[in-house]
């Protein structure tokens, strides 16, 4: 029963066989083969506006690199105080940026307000040089937290960002999760809210390695292809990059996967609620869930076979563990009716 990440699953069938379909003859290198140019033009179609794109191989690399097209010395990012650039990236961004600070912005469930990053634009005023000067603002869809960000939620922190100038970035790691739980278009949840750039992950959704970074105004991307090749990301076999975005965009495949595994978290979720040994933190709206386990009970589900992951949290009982389950397109109904069983 593996519930630690959707990082372990593999690629879907879709994926591979389009790895496979194009894995014959030749083909020009470092993205000028069509079918590069095919599924950058199918990206345009998607988000209904043309777009620049660029293939990168992880989401680490995206979302630094993205960030580093709107670098200005002594600049600022503000971000969630639990966001995976702040916290999981070994200061990745703040390397490629060229030394900008990350600065945290708390918020329960993995989302602030409007209001919290005001306050904190607020403690950097405008022209103190001492202070440095605000750059970008990234917000995680879906976060780190399982949560979504509702379309007016995000169109209220642009609003705020806007007031200083700043672009908003979007770390997508989970970008399809989070789309299929809004229902909504790909634009409705991107530009259309005043997302200037993403950072598009389709490797935890069913990719093998392919991640990419999504410009909606393509002028702010008139450096980033030095910034790719300088970052090591410039890949010569393109082609494999855009097979398996090929395979993921094919017949709607990205938003079946990420369905079958939100569906999954929340069969997971309803289980562990309606059981007497645990319950949930909050309620998930992606694929990941938060569940609460007393000491012992976490330890005998960890003994029998279930793979999950202890949490952080400060607001538990002594006798309590906050873990984290996260489910994915190959998760099965047996194998979470078999951990419900066990629970």
């Amino acid at each position: 029963m593996i519930f630690a990440s959707d990082n372990w699953a593999g690629a879907s069938d879709a994926v591979m066989a389009a790895l496979t379909r194009h894995n014959s003859g030749m083909a020009p290198a470092y993205g000028g083969d069509p079918l590069t140019e095919s599924i950058s033009n199918r990206f345009s179609e998607i988000f209904e506006r043309e777009v620049a794109v660029f293939f990168l191989t992880t989401g680490t690399a995206a979302n630094a690199l993205a960030l580093s097209a709107y670098a200005k010395p002594g600049g600022t990012i503000f971000c969630h105080d639990e966001a995976h650039v702040l916290v999981d990236e070994c200061n990745a961004p703040e390397f490629f940026t060229g030394g900008m600070k990350l600065v945290a912005v708390h918020g329960p469930h993995g989302k602030f307000s409007p209001a919290s990053l005001k306050a904190a634009l607020d403690n950097l005023p405008e022209g103190v040089v001492h202070h440095g000067q605000p750059a970008a603002v990234t917000i995680a869809q879906a976060t780190e937290a399982g949560t979504v960000y509702s379309l007016e939620e995000i169109h209220a922190i642009k609003e705020v960002a806007q007031t200083r100038g700043l672009p908003l970035h979007m770390d997508g790691a989970r970008f399809a999760n989070a789309l299929v739980h809004l229902d909504v278009a790909p634009a409705e949840m991107t530009w259309r809210a005043g997302v200037d750039v993403l950072s598009f992950g389709a490797t935890k959704n069913g990719c093998w390695c392919a991640e990419a970074v999504v410009f909606f105004n393509p002028e702010d991307a008139k450096d980033f292809a030095y910034l790719r090749k300088r970052g090591g990301q410039l890949l010569s076999k393109s082609r494999f990059a855009a097979a398996q975005f090929e395979g993921y965009f094919e017949g709607g495949n990205w938003l079946d996967l990420a369905r079958h595994a939100n569906a999954m978290a929340a069969r997971l979720a309803d289980g562990i609620h309606a059981s007497r040994n645990g319950r949930i933190a909050w309620a998930p709206q992606a694929n990941e869930v938060f569940p609460i386990f007393s000491h012992e009970k976490f330890a005998q589900l960890k003994s029998a076979g279930v793979v999950m992951h202890e949490w952080p949290s400060k607001t538990l009982s002594a006798n309590e563990t906050l873990a984290r389950m996260v489910t994915s397109f190959r998760t099965s109904e047996d194998e979470v009716e078999a951990f419900l069983a066990l629970l």
